[in-house]
């Protein structure tokens, strides 16, 4: 059974605009499919989300990713950069969160339209649908926001075992970490 819910959600963090840098909080409101029968399912994808945003995105900072010596500059600060299809409006923003939210939360609940609100947006509210975020010229190609993992920029694609040359194109070791992984953890023979 498919169930509709609603979440807002609200952050801090950093944007690189324009030259300079500013501090702006968002508003989100999520509409979400629930498409998983399986409560646990259900909770993991919460948790990754709400990891995601509180763990990854909060205090980042957003910036262009056309701006090499910008992102360098954050990088070598020790903040986490957030890399995005030109300078972080609220509406690109949101289009980056959307994707990458319903790729870690892989079809088991999906995020069908939000609405963004930001400090710096003066309490204009962003409506933005899934389809236009996926169907936008600037999104599409190779991007981290439709990989399922917690990296925020363009770079680590994939990563090279190279004890057997396998190129792992999708990893769930980082959500293992954190206990948010679909698989069960095996059982030792121990216990």
């Amino acid at each position: 059974m498919i169930t509709r819910i609603e979440r807002d959600i609200f952050f801090a963090a950093g944007v690189h605009f324009d030259g300079a840098y500013f501090i702006n909080t968002y508003d989100f409101t999520l509409s979400m499919l629930v498409e998983t029968d399986i409560p646990k399912e259900h909770y993991i994808a919460m948790e990754r989300l709400d990891f995601f945003i509180k763990n990854i995105v909060t205090n980042s900072v957003f910036v262009d990713e056309e701006k090499p010596e910008n992102i360098e500059k954050f990088v070598d600060a020790g903040i986490n950069v957030i890399t995005v299809p030109g300078e972080p409006f609220d509406q690109i923003v949101a289009m980056v969160l959307l994707l990458k939210l319903n790729s870690i939360m892989e079809n088991r609940i999906k995020i069908t339209d939000l609405t963004v609100n930001s400090l710096l947006g003066e309490g204009i509210r962003y409506p933005i649908v899934t389809e236009t975020a996926e169907n936008a010229e600037i999104m599409l190609g190779d991007k981290w926001w439709y990989r399922s993992d917690t990296e925020t920029t363009n770079q680590n694609v994939f990563t090279l075992e190279p004890a057997n040359n396998v190129v792992k194109l999708f990893d769930d070791s980082v959500w293992a970490e954190h206990d948010l992984s679909w698989k069960d953890k095996p059982k030792s023979l121990l216990t």
